[in-house]
């Protein structure tokens, strides 16, 4: 049975004139990203969607201004980055394209470049004002330490004990500092430290306390209330936040409060922020809640929800008495909101993306849940996109998340509304193992990738199938990077029908990719498929690359010829064992794009590729 969660639809139909293109699909979704505030306003990263560069722009109460020119903002921090800039009231720091750190000075503009290193990526940036320097994380050949770079380039190591670190925070007189870290094979949403130490005059930490959280589990987002530490930790099965006192030389963790909902997802990236404190005492805080994020307010002892026209809320940041963060939903691309917290008024866009789709009319995802029982110990959600008025039960495009450690929200999808207005119905699953249905439930992948996650696909779909929803025998897999591997093991069951199968940059080959992709997953192979066995035949049985042969239906691959995580090999065997044994396997390639396709050019082709092959496909029936 299908449990529906009430979502705001608005039902529409579409004329032939009405259609949007894929150029119009893949255009409109400007990002907003990493707010920060300091006594210079309030600052943000904007991604354009054209080329993928990524500016710096501040808002200073009257006017916003782009800061940086010529180069584009990126942390290459473990491959994903976050914390590509800090900001004080007087300068700015941010790190290049190039993985160059540079200075602004907020009130003259000069520019002065810190650090040129080609060997080293950096992360996590956050201010020191009282020392006159930035404190990030830094990887150089292969390590990663806590460093400090002083406003002249002088760099001076903090701590090095961990493999990789979260972003630090340091206390506002500057008495404090806390970081996170773990070690490999972990990865920081399975086991992470804490740390919190003195900082003496010279900069240097000390009375150094380190605690994992009480019987294991991750914890992340430190940051400073005056004198005491908050973090969000997953140790009670769920993200929650906890204060963390110092007492005898020990940390203690104790719980701000108890409900069965994440309170932030996966750290892919560094410097996240789900909430933050509010001036007079209280807190602002996200919630996630079958998919659909919200943002509460915890004041004087009332907890309220706000903004809940919204589905998804980030980087959640106070000025004064204003409240600020990005902001999505399923019709918009992100805004920036203003919420003034003495007047209690309704959360206000101060910016937004320009609207998509020309105006158009979206359909908007229904959040579905199939209930726990019998064989399925843990209940299913995704989100379907129905088109409007079918003529006919519509064919089913089923999406996999990467990550897998990830997840799918009901935001902004212009390549959803593309389906739907030509007669796809589309179903992004939230299978086992993703983020925002607690520890258990993302913890119950280990071991199991390429099975479990592949037997949610198919729940999902005998489901709409068995509601009359969609054409059972018109059923399309598509996922990008871990995804694309979980689209694959799906077209590998032979007892499943599919018309078609589509891989962006997806993983074929686990036993070959973890000796050759990059440092920050070179041990998430092992938790996701479990110890190889002898002569790794436990990951050769879950291998697409070793079971071409049993992949019937027609595929399209999709790969960026500079990818450095799942590498440009993976893709290039596994079109090749498809076609040595006669099967329909079609390869688009992209020389200069990495993992995850950033210029619109080639986003636009994709879509349009895509569309060809499920078109094609789709006036036939298994």
């Amino acid at each position: 049975m299908i449990s529906f969660i009430e979502t705001p639809r608005t039902p529409v139909s579409f004329s032939e004139s009405e259609l949007i293109s894929a150029r119009e699909a893949c255009a409109g979704a400007r990002q907003y990203a990493e707010l920060r505030v300091s006594g210079g306003g309030l600052f943000w990263l904007a991604t354009e969607p054209e080329d993928g560069f990524v500016s710096l722009w501040r808002f200073d109460g009257q006017r916003s201004e782009r800061l940086n020119t010529g180069d584009s903002i990126r942390s290459r921090l473990n491959g994903y980055g976050g914390g590509a800039y800090a900001v004080t009231s007087e300068f700015v720091c941010w790190v290049s394209e190039e993985q160059c750190l540079w200075s602004m000075n907020l009130k003259s503009g000069q520019r002065q470049l810190l650090v040129r290193d080609p060997d080293s990526t950096w992360g996590g940036l956050t201010p020191d004002p009282l020392r006159m320097r930035w404190i990030a994380v830094r990887e150089k050949r292969g390590e990663q330490d806590l460093v400090a770079v002083d406003f002249f380039g002088r760099l001076t190591v903090l701590d090095d004990q961990f493999d990789f670190y979260g972003a630090p925070a340091v206390c506002q007189d500057g008495q404090q500092i806390a970081w996170t870290g773990w070690f490999s094979p972990h990865m920081p949403w399975d086991q992470s430290w804490v740390c919190l130490a003195e900082l003496e005059s010279s900069g240097q930490p000390v009375n150094v306390a380190k605690a994992e959280p009480p019987g294991g589990g991750s914890v992340q987002q430190p940051q400073f209330v005056a004198q005491s530490l908050w973090v969000v930790s997953d140790h009670g099965n769920w993200w929650q936040p906890y204060r963390v006192l110092r007492q005898d030389g020990k940390l203690h963790w104790l719980p701000a409060l108890s409900s069965s909902t994440d309170h932030a997802n996966a750290p892919w990236q560094l410097a996240e922020k789900h909430a933050c404190p509010l001036p007079g005492g209280g807190w602002a805080r996200v919630r996630y809640r079958q998919g659909i994020g919200e943002l509460w307010l915890e004041q004087k002892g009332e907890i309220r929800q706000i903004a809940s026209a919204y589905t998804d809320f980030r980087d959640l940041v106070v000025s004064g008495d204003d409240l600020y963060c990005v902001a999505r939903r399923p019709d918009l691309s992100d805004t920036i909101l203003r919420l003034n917290l003495l007047a209690g008024q309704q959360a206000q866009p101060l910016f937004s993306a320009p609207v998509p789709l020309g105006g158009k009319s979206c359909v908007w995802p229904e959040s579905i849940v199939l209930p726990s029982g019998g064989e399925h110990p843990h209940a299913l959600q995704g989100f379907l996109y129905l088109p409007e008025h079918p003529v006919e039960k519509p064919p089913l495009i089923l999406i996999a998340h990467g990550g897998p450690t990830s997840a799918a929200y009901a935001t902004f999808n212009p390549q959803a509304q593309f389906w739907c207005q030509r007669g796809f119905a589309v179903a992004e699953v939230n299978y086992t193992g993703s983020t925002g249905f607690g520890r258990e439930f993302r913890q119950a992948l280990a071991g199991q990738w390429g099975e479990t996650d592949v037997g949610d696909m198919f729940r999902m779909k005998a489901a709409l199938s068995d509601a009359g929803l969609v054409d059972p025998n018109r059923v399309f897999v598509q996922g990008r990077s871990s995804g694309g591997y979980t689209a694959l093991m799906s077209a590998i069951q032979p007892e499943q029908r599919l018309s078609g199968l589509a891989s962006l940059y997806g993983v074929t080959d686990p036993l070959t990719l973890k000796a050759a992709t990059h440092r920050f997953e070179s041990g998430y192979l092992d938790w996701l498929l479990g110890e190889p066995g002898p002569k790794g035949h436990r990951w050769q049985t879950r291998t697409p690359a070793r079971l071409a042969r049993q992949i019937a239906c027609p595929s399209l691959f999709f790969q960026g010829g500079r990818d450095r995580v799942v590498v440009p090999e993976q893709t290039l065997s596994m079109v090749k064992a498809l076609k040595e044994t006669g099967q329909q396997a079609e390869l688009v390639w992209f020389d200069e794009e990495e993992h995850g396709f950033r210029t619109l050019e080639s986003q636009v082709k994709v879509l349009d590729t895509l569309w060809l092959f499920y078109s094609a496909l789709a006036r036939r029936r298994c």
